[in-house]
């Protein structure tokens, strides 16, 4: 796709990969329908790109604020390019979640998610070429300690964007499924930052993951990976899962130990 020629929403566009996302899609002459709770530093962006940057607030854990969405995309004339890069994390071990951290992560990271392509694919396939790309994780492709939840929501949507790939393949609009590796974001505790130094754990600067996203989307893809060796562990886990089980088995006492530390008091 061309970047000038998308219109655009975007998830989770308010921090993170979702803000540097918004920026160069702005940068790049697209019109972008940025989608958050809070505008945050949207407001400077919007500043810097009148006509290309507009915020929609939301809470897509919110049946009516999808509604009101679906809605302001209707009138602004549909889109092309949906962008789902809402998401939340938290490293804690299964035992240390309480019930509503655990039920956010599954209703933000896949249920809303799925809401919401549901209501937008309609509009997709009214374009002559359209895109839907899902922001996952390595952990989507690797189940790690510490990350047992977030892994189930990214397993999810790394399935569902197979099978939404499948099920759109007679019609204009393709799937993109993106698996950053760890990025330097707020949604990263300091006990998880802890231990990707402990592990000496290489993270990516959000930057250059959105960098990475569009020149994905421009060029047709339909996985994007990031990071080495990272990428290679997807390969090894998903034919020798075996040899993944006794390297994190080792690893699991310093996992614990940084889990326990990240705990509230």
């Amino acid at each position: 796709m061309r970047l000038p020629e998308c219109r655009v929403v975007l998830t989770g566009a308010s921090g993170g990969i979702g803000l540097q996302l918004a920026e160069q899609l702005c940068a790049a002459g697209a019109q972008v329908l940025a989608v958050s709770r809070h505008a945050g530093a949207l407001i400077e962006l919007m500043q810097h790109y009148p006509e290309h940057l507009h915020w929609q607030a939301a809470n897509l854990r919110n049946g009516a604020d999808r509604q009101a969405l679906l809605d302001r995309v209707r009138c602004n004339g549909g889109l092309n390019l949906l962008i789902n890069a809402a998401g939340v994390n938290q490293f804690a071990m299964l035992d240390q979640l309480d019930e509503s951290r655990l039920d956010d992560m599954i209703e933000l990271n896949i249920a809303a998610t799925l809401h919401l392509t549901r209501l937008l694919v309609p509009m997709l396939r009214e374009q002559h070429e359209a895109l839907v790309v899902n922001v996952g994780s390595i952990y989507g492709s690797i189940g790690y300690p510490g990350y047992a939840v977030y892994c189930a929501s990214k397993f999810a949507l790394r399935g569902f964007s197979e099978a939404m790939r499948r099920e759109l393949a007679d019609t204009t609009v393709d799937v993109l499924y993106v698996a950053p590796r760890t990025t330097r974001t707020g949604m990263n505790s300091a006990a998880a930052m802890a231990l990707n130094d402990a592990l000496k754990s290489r993270t990516d600067d959000p930057r250059d993951v959105a960098r990475a996203v569009l020149a994905a989307i421009e060029g047709k893809r339909g996985e994007l990976y990031l990071g080495w060796p990272e990428k290679l562990f997807v390969r090894i886990n998903g034919m020798l899962p075996g040899i993944l089980d006794r390297a994190l088995r080792k690893q699991l006492p310093l996992i614990r130990r940084h889990s326990r530390h990240g705990q509230q008091p």
